[in-house]
């Protein structure tokens, strides 16, 4: 099958291994002091590894290769099936007790609103300041639609969980080029296969001929914000 995945330029790697240590699916392995994937089975195609890579050696191609086998990587990691760098347990108390504010508005403006749903020529992306949310980040960060969507376009994705990821870098590539969109907030959780949505923002930065300015905020997994700056 043909689907996204990373490619070393062997040339570029300096065989330092930061890039080894953040492939939590165990793709990646130094041998003859080099990074190198150790099957196509391994590799989810979300780049979260690219960010690690002080030398640029690392990118991401659309080529043939086997499935993406999350089981067999878990299996191989002694690891539950359900287990993921994101899905560990965690309890926590809220800050404070919440405080009745009545019926708040929602500031949500279009509908659909899941980037496989959305037709990216629709009337709502011309001229717009699009947010390009995860899933997770609006039940994380209490104040999401007062914060961040008021006056704003919404799209939502999972970059760990959706397929057809291909897709989703189109689509943005014509809200930028198409659409001519304003600016693109991408909004993504601290959990690390979170960042292979930025990751598809990225490749469609590349491919696009009209420039926008793009903003990347963390969410914390306490719903607070951890890091926010322009790309």
């Amino acid at each position: 099958m043909k689907r996204t995945i990373i490619k070393i330029n062997e040339e570029l790697c300096n065989g330092c291994g930061i890039c080894v240590k953040g492939c939590h699916e165990g793709a990646l392995q130094l041998i003859d002091g080099k990074a190198r994937m150790i099957s196509d089975m391994y590799c989810d195609g979300l780049g979260a590894c690219i960010g690690d890579c002080p030398v640029g050696a690392i990118e991401l191609e659309e080529r043939e290769a086997e499935p993406y086998n999350e089981a067999l990587v878990m299996d191989r990691m002694e690891i539950p099936f359900t287990a993921c760098p994101g899905s560990k347990e965690m309890s926590f108390a809220p800050v404070g007790p919440a405080v009745p504010t009545g019926n708040t508005p929602s500031q949500l403006r279009q509908w659909p609103v899941q980037l496989h749903l959305l037709n990216p020529q629709a009337g709502y992306f011309r001229g717009a300041d699009v947010v390009l949310a995860a899933d997770c980040t609006a039940y994380a960060y209490g104040g999401f639609h007062e914060r961040f969507l008021r006056n704003r376009t919404l799209a939502i994705a999972c970059p760990k969980l959706d397929s057809n990821k291909d897709i989703y870098v189109s689509k943005i590539v014509d809200m930028i080029n198409g659409a001519q969109i304003n600016t693109l907030t991408v909004i993504i959780m601290e959990v690390p296969c979170c960042g292979g949505l930025l990751q598809l923002v990225k490749m469609a930065l590349e491919q696009a001929s009209n420039k926008v300015p793009v903003k990347r905020v963390v969410i914390g997994i306490q719903g607070d914000i951890i890091e926010k700056n322009w790309i």
